[in-house]
């Protein structure tokens, strides 16, 4: 325990010490997540927000972030997936310090906002990200629904964070697309390859919790017609992804490609479903138990020595998988920190006690020679060394401690 009581302590002064920064040309402070990603990409902003709801007294942070990504937005309506620090990196020119060339959500941005909102109560906050998560469901829908299915398409890898991941076999941009080393802004669609546009099941997870939260947003905001119209939508993505990518054989959610063809890999987007509250714990708890039964709960897939996986361990795109920054094998620091998120909620706190437990013993056994990096292998639960002080990896590793009474 006295281990383990040093490391959070370690983690909240780095916290404060080298990840809160005022990025160059900015007078108001966010959070990068790790050095070695010396900026806030959308997908991390969910580390400020969890950052709040751990330590209180930093929810500035969470507030300077949604913020930012909103003065970024575009007049279209699109978010940047990234602001860069300039500070760092010194040798970037200012106009690429923000990204437009890919999504890379992986946490609805409507539900990061909401949640800031449930903290600071500020109305005029809640106005301002009601106006931006509009616009951005009004450019999803413009620039990501080429197919005109109701869902939303992906058209390269790093739409979704999963970098490295086997569900990108055979695509043409696994990462972003780039034209004579520019990358092209997310609205364009890349080199022919037989699969994209194609439909992700952790997009379209997405979106769906943007559509429910500007619900929740809208009634809060005293617009009852909007919020019914908000909840409208929403049931009709969840219908949408239901016929479209679940596979009632193999009771899973799977990827389809510009054919219609499923695309059957075991990827951790199923987690979605539960982050994101696609399936609702009471109405869908068939569903739900037997989801979780098969894939979550099953050593053979998820369940692991160290959980979670970002890839079924039996999935065979997880052989010859690259040794670090994979989402297509290590149990990622980030998903662990969303899973902390949900899975009382439907039900599974034991599970989450286990899923701590082994997430505060691996990091503590390896602290001496990894500091909380980004990833462990599922098996012998050693880090694969890649970016160390991590933030989402931090931050999992203190509320887990605190979850478990070990600080």
């Amino acid at each position: 325990m006295d281990k383990v009581q040093m490391i959070c302590g370690e983690i909240l002064h780095t916290l404060e010490t080298v990840h809160e920064r005022c990025f160059k040309g900015m007078t108001k402070p966010v959070m990068i997540n790790a050095m070695q990603y010396p900026g806030v990409w959308n997908e991390t902003i969910c580390d400020s927000v969890y950052y709040a709801r751990l330590e209180p007294s930093k929810l500035y942070l969470a507030e300077n972030e949604i913020n930012m990504m909103i003065g970024y937005q575009t007049e279209e309506g699109q978010l940047p997936c990234f602001v860069w620090d300039g500070n760092i990196l010194t040798d970037t020119p200012p106009e690429r310090l923000i990204g437009y060339s890919q999504i890379q959500e992986c946490v609805s941005f409507a539900s990061n906002a909401y949640a800031v909102y449930t903290m600071n109560h500020d109305k005029v906050f809640l106005e301002r990200a009601y106006d931006a998560c509009r616009k951005w469901v009004g450019w999803l829908r413009a620039k990501r629904m080429t197919r005109k299915t109701g869902l939303v398409e992906l058209f390269c890898g790093y739409d979704t964070g999963h970098d490295e991941s086997g569900r990108f076999e055979g695509i043409s941009c696994p990462g972003n697309y780039c034209v004579n080393g520019e990358r092209m802004n997310a609205a364009v669609l890349p080199p022919e390859d037989g699969i994209t546009p194609m439909i992700a099941v952790d997009l379209n997870c997405n979106f769906f919790g943007n559509l429910r939260t500007l619900a929740a947003m809208a009634a809060e905001l005293g617009r009852p017609e909007e919020a019914e119209d908000w909840r409208r939508q929403a049931a009709e993505v969840k219908a949408k992804l239901f016929e479209i990518c679940y596979d009632p054989e193999d009771c899973f959610f799977y990827d389809v490609d510009k054919k219609g063809n499923k695309r059957k890999y075991l990827s951790s987007t199923i987690f979605h479903l539960f982050l994101e509250g696609v399936l609702d714990p009471m109405d869908d708890r068939a569903l739900i138990d037997e989801l979780y039964e098969r894939y979550i709960g099953n050593e053979k897939h998820f369940n692991t020595p160290y959980p979670y996986p970002s890839m079924s361990v039996s999935d065979p795109a997880t052989k010859n998988h690259p040794p670090i920054n994979c989402w297509g094998y290590f149990v990622q620091g980030i998903m662990m920190e969303r899973c902390t998120t949900w899975m009382d909620r439907y039900g599974f706190s034991k599970d989450l006690d286990h899923v701590c437990r082994q997430f505060v013993k691996a990091w503590t056994d390896a602290y001496d020679t990894c500091k909380l990096g980004q990833e462990l292998d599922p098996i012998t639960g050693i880090p694969s060394g890649h970016s160390e002080w991590y933030s989402s990896t931090m931050l999992t590793y203190l509320y887990a401690a605190r979850r478990l009474g070990l600080a």
